[in-house]
This record gives structure tokens, C-alpha cells and sequence, in this order.
């Protein structure tokens, strides 16, 4: 039975269902007066998570190569500020701003990525140069204020105009209002990166650059592409999430996405995606990203403060870290 215990649990994805399950059986137990039970609050969750879900999609990408980025959440920030001024105040239509909005998302991943393959920048030292960078242009953007509804005239005066039907639509609940549209763009970016992962030769050679970078270049695996697209597909997911994060906050933000970075890392960790490069998968990132959902919820609904939160999530992602470790040794 221990030896049957231990090669179950030498699997990432049974690690990572175990702790989503147990989340769940917490939820269960502390149910806030059977608060857990009732279907809003599994679709709030899935609504509040989804953000930092878009965000997790592309940090799988870049972990499985061997990288980390920093920068997700200041891109974020940098593209909801894009989004907001193309969108309320100059009145774009979409089908020009989605193209903008989501190229400079890119534009951001592709110059980390290239700081990364081409100049040889540690990971960390290109994607931190890259989020305060990107956070600095969100506040130049922007003028260090919200960009909303509210437009001010050259006397001073503000003058009100209508938000974009884009607003209504990713804000809205669909099915009956059981689900949030914002839920179905974290279904898509997750089929998105499943695809890209499991369906298209570059998956494989993201894997294998991951793994051994040195023996994957001389295989002829085209290393330098599998970065810069890993990298460019976290710019790309980290515009969408700025969209959807201006849609819920009904303005543009450029502190929107401070410390998101970290969250999309626990999430990928926390599902069991190694670090250490090479190995991982989507599907673990979505059940990290529920274990982090739930384990929100949970305390939320129970009125834990938010100290008492980022300390147990802290203490959840060592404990994760520490696992993987031991499995991989």
C-alpha cells in the first residue's frame, strides 16, 4: 500500500488533484452557513479567479521552457491604460483596438524574450527590467490617473461619455447567469495554450527546450524561436487579461495588476508545473488555479482577514515547492 501510495503520488497531476480536493473538503466543512454550497459562489470564484488564470496560461508557457516573468502584471496594467484610452476616450472601434491593445501585450513578451535569447539576460533580471518598465509607461500613458468614463476638457470640465458595448459583453452573465463571459475567454485561453502545447510542433520543442536547452539546439531544436514564442504568448495572454480587468473595473487602471505576477506563479506551482523547466501541462495549471480560487473563497466567505490569507497561501506554495522537490529527487 505505501509503495502504491508513493508512485500515485510521484504523479504532478494526482499531487495536484489531492490538493484541489482537499481545498474543497475545507470549503465543505466551513461552509459559512452553507454559503459553499450555493452555485453564485462557485460562479463569483471562477469570475474573480479568471484573471489571474489568463495571466497563469502564458506563465506555463515560459516555466516549461525554463524561464520565469515578471512582468505579466505590469503589462496587464500597461494594456488595460491602452485599452481604456483607445476604447472611452478616443471611441475606436474594436475591431481596431483589439489588434493594438493585444500586438503591444506581444511587443512586451517579445522584448523580454529577446533580452532573454539573443542578449543572454537571466530570466529574472529581463522580466523585472521589463515590468517596471511597463508599469512606467502605463503611468506615462495614462498621467498617473484612472482612465474612465469621465473625459476632462481643455477648461478643466469633465463631460461623461457612453462605455464601448465591449463593456456590457465581457461584463455580462450568461446561460441564465450562471457563468460569467470572463469565465468563457479563461476557457478559451486555456484550450488556446492546450493546443499549442499538445497539438503544434513548437509544443514539443518549448518541452525539450525546457528540459535541455544545450541538447535540444543540437538536435535542431530551434531554442530561440520556442522562447521568444513563449514569452510573446505571456505578452499576449497578459493583454487579455488587461481587457477583461478593465471591463470589471469599468475604467482603466495603471496600478491594475500589481503583485498578479506572483499569483500566476503560485497557480502554476501550486498545480504542479516544475520550475525547473520541462515539465508541466495546462491541465495542472487549472487545477492550481482553482485550488487558489477555492482556498480565496473559502476564506473570504469565513470573514478571514487579508493577513491571515497571504500567510496561508504562502504556506500552501511552500509546501507544494517542497513536495515537487521531494518527488523529483
Amino acid at each position: 500500500m505505501k509503495l502504491f501510495l508513493s508512485s500515485c503520488f510521484s504523479k504532478p497531476w494526482v499531487r495536484a488533484l489531492f490538493a484541489l480536493v482537499l481545498i474543497f473538503a475545507v470549503g465543505c466543512i466551513f461552509n459559512a452557513d452553507g454559503a459553499f454550497g450555493r452555485w453564485s459562489t462557485h460562479r463569483d470564484m471562477l469570475r474573480q479567479v479568471s484573471v489571474y488564470g489568463i495571466l497563469a496560461c502564458g506563465m506555463t508557457l515560459v516555466i516549461i521552457t525554463g524561464g520565469i516573468d515578471l512582468a505579466v502584471g505590469s503589462v496587464l496594467g500597461f494594456s488595460a491604460v491602452l485599452f481604456a484610452m483607445l476604447s472611452i476616450h478616443l471611441g475606436l472601434p474594436l475591431l481596431a483596438v483589439l489588434p493594438i491593445v493585444l500586438g503591444a501585450g506581444v511587443a512586451c513578451g517579445l522584448v523580454s524574450g529577446t533580452l532573454v535569447t539573443r542578449w543572454r539576460f537571466q530570466p529574472f533580471v529581463a522580466t523585472l527590467s521589463m515590468m517596471v518598465f511597463a508599469r512606467g509607461l502605463a503611468k506615462w500613458l495614462s498621467g498617473g490617473q484612472k482612465i474612465s468614463s469621465a473625459v476632462q476638457q481643455p477648461d478643466g470640465s469633465y463631460s461623461y461619455v457612453d462605455l464601448p458595448p465591449i463593456f456590457d459583453w465581457l461584463d455580462a452573465r450568461l446561460l441564465g447567469g450562471n457563468i460569467s463571459a470572463v469565465t468563457l475567454v479563461f476557457i478559451g485561453c486555456l484550450v488556446i495554450t492546450w493546443f499549442v502545447l499538445c497539438k503544434l510542433r513548437y509544443g514539443r520543442y518549448l518541452y525539450a527546450t525546457g528540459g535541455n536547452e544545450a541538447a535540444a539546439r543540437l538536435s535542431g531544436v530551434p531554442t530561440v524561436g520556442a522562447r521568444l514564442l513563449a514569452y510573446g504568448m505571456g505578452g499576449f495572454f497578459s493583454a487579455v487579461a488587461g481587457i477583461c480587468q478593465t471591463v470589471q473595473e469599468r475604467q482603466g487602471d495603471p496600478e491594475s495588476g500589481v503583485s498578479y505576477e506572483l499569483t500566476a506563479i503560485a497557480i502554476a506551482v501550486i498545480g504542479g508545473n516544475s520550475l525547473t523547466g520541462g515539465r508541466g501541462g495546462i491541465g495542472l495549471t487549472l487545477m492550481g488555479a482553482l485550488t487558489i480560487g477555492y482556498l480565496e473563497k473559502i476564506l473570504s466567505i469565513n470573514a478571514v482577514p487579508e493577513s491571515g490569507r497571504l500567510m496561508l497561501t504562502g504556506v500552501i506554495i511552500i509546501a507544494a515547492v517542497l513536495l515537487q522537490r521531494r518527488k523529483e529527487a
